[in-house]
């Protein structure tokens, strides 16, 4: 598609499917969509759609907090996704997803790491997050964070027996978040900034700002893309960031847990 004519279209506070440029796609959000994880979540933003699944295992602590538990995100970008993916070691995009759920996670404090201590200096619960894009047309990480964060919420402990963990079984207590931090992605594409673009879009981009927001503070902020952002711009994103932030919670407040697995 003609950049030119994706440009002339923002400028007019118009997309290619017809959004406004505050405008997210249609966001739909399941849970328990597999039996082998203590936790899961598929959202479907649009055409866009991630998996994330949830583990939990024993773990020996870092040797400067010895009484917390940690979490591990990865992303797996898979060629079933995207042409653009291909098999192998994580990518330097793999890398900057993964490093943006785990920011807004960590930073937050959504989880308490001292409530994961087992034995203090020897054993841990380490939470392994771990995403898995179905098939990518654009904004992959906003998808990712409402697909963890409603992963995280069905999380139950597994059962430990003897010091040693029982896969598959699990116990009646929850991983208890302390607060959920949305992820808004603003982009900016000339003199446009935007949510949640498509593929078609997102091609055309200059820069984007990730902002982490819960109980209305920032936790965190990562900037991508090679174009560079004025202390204006930053500012216009995070204001649009805090509106859209408010659809996104509306959103995943209204998920239900499924009492079945879909797989």
């Amino acid at each position: 598609m003609n950049t030119d004519y994706v440009h002339s279209l923002l400028e007019q506070n118009k997309r290619v499917d017809g959004r406004k440029l505050e405008d997210y796609r249609k966001i739909v959000i399941e849970t328990g969509i597999s039996k082998n994880a203590e936790g899961s979540a598929r959202c479907k933003l649009g055409e866009t759609e991630v998996l994330v699944g949830v583990k939990m295992d024993i773990g020996k602590p870092y040797p400067d907090s010895p009484d917390e538990g940690t979490i591990i995100v990865n992303a797996e970008l898979s060629p079933i996704a995207s042409p653009d993916f291909e098999l192998g070691p994580p990518g330097p995009w793999a890398t900057e997803l993964a490093r943006i759920v785990d920011r807004g996670i960590r930073e937050s404090k959504a989880i308490d790491f001292k409530s994961l201590c087992v034995e203090k200096g020897e054993k841990v619960w380490m939470v392994f997050i771990d995403i898995y894009p179905l098939n990518d047309d654009g904004n992959l990480i906003d998808a990712s964070v409402l697909a963890a964060l409603a992963a995280l919420k069905q999380v139950k402990f597994v059962k430990l027996e003897d010091g040693k963990v029982k896969f598959g079984e699990h116990t009646n207590k929850k991983l208890q978040l302390q607060r959920e931090p949305i992820t808004v992605t603003v982009y900016k594409a000339g003199k446009s900034t935007f949510v949640d673009p498509t593929n078609k879009e997102e091609s055309i981009i200059e820069a984007r700002l990730s902002v982490s927001i819960a109980g209305n503070n920032i936790h965190a902020m990562q900037k991508g893309g090679e174009g560079v952002l004025n202390l204006v711009e930053i500012e216009q994103m995070i204001e649009l960031a805090f509106k859209k932030e408010k659809d996104l919670r509306k959103v995943l407040d209204g998920v239900k847990e499924e009492k079945g697995d879909k797989k």
